[in-house]
């Protein structure tokens, strides 16, 4: 394997994940690199001509210019109703293989330079009865990168959400605040808390703004993972 890989997880749903990995896939790109991406599971689709499609998934292939990559190699598992994912499998009958998503995640690392992983909801979202995006994660051996939504409630979910990453043993690369609340009360004190709670200065501050200008936020962060050593 010659690639390294991060897996996008979030502190809750619609904190902005996709923005960030598409935009993070942008910028490294910018950089000269040559970017796979992933949205293993995704619920909340539409049917199409050519099946169920999830817009999420579709950034994600866009931001990576992947227009011509079969569409299940970057998400196998897509599901129509908007709900969490374990329920919308039971429903159709299918079981979410987490060997078959790392066996994917590996022949992308293998051929390519960054492997952007997404996850979906939140770090502890169910995928099966018994197994997590948690889990997933795990299976993956990859490093998380956790993005923080800047709405009421962030502090308490951003620790939690750090301590369910480090319960799982997966790597913590850092964290991301994405100003998804333009009119957010108090929010440069709110960052500050979070800095202070999470023990550590965000490694991007992403304001309310269009996905290129999310894409010039993470900028520096591209430059700086592609200096990292391979065995970060």
């Amino acid at each position: 394997m010659s690639g390294r890989g991060l897996f996008v997880t979030g502190t809750d749903t619609g904190v902005g994940k996709t923005v960030i990995a598409c935009a993070l896939v942008r910028a490294l790109r910018a950089q000269g690199a040559r970017v796979a991406v992933l949205k293993p599971v995704a619920s909340g689709s539409v049917r199409t001509s050519g099946g169920l499609r999830n817009a999420d998934a579709l950034a994600l292939q866009h931001a990576a210019g992947w227009e011509d990559v079969p569409y299940p190699e970057v998400n196998p598992y897509c599901f129509e109703p908007p709900v969490s994912p374990h329920i919308a499998a039971k429903e159709v009958n299918i079981e979410i293989d987490t060997s078959m998503i790392r066996r994917k995640y590996d022949t992308l690392l293998a051929e390519w330079d960054w492997v952007i992983v997404e996850g979906a909801g939140g770090w502890f979202a169910p995928i099966s009865e018994h197994r997590t995006m948690a889990d997933l994660a795990w299976s993956l051996s990859v490093p998380a990168l956790m993005v923080v939504g800047l709405k009421l409630g962030c502090l308490n979910h951003a620790q939690l959400t750090r301590l369910g990453i480090e319960s799982q043993g997966v790597s913590l690369l850092g964290w991301i605040a994405n100003c998804i609340d333009p009119a957010m009360a108090r929010s440069a004190e709110n960052l500050t808390a979070l800095e202070r709670l999470l023990g550590e200065p965000a490694l991007a501050v992403v304001p309310h703004t269009s996905e290129a200008g999310a894409a010039a936020a993470l900028s520096g962060l591209a430059q700086r993972l592609a200096q990292r050593p391979a065995s970060f």
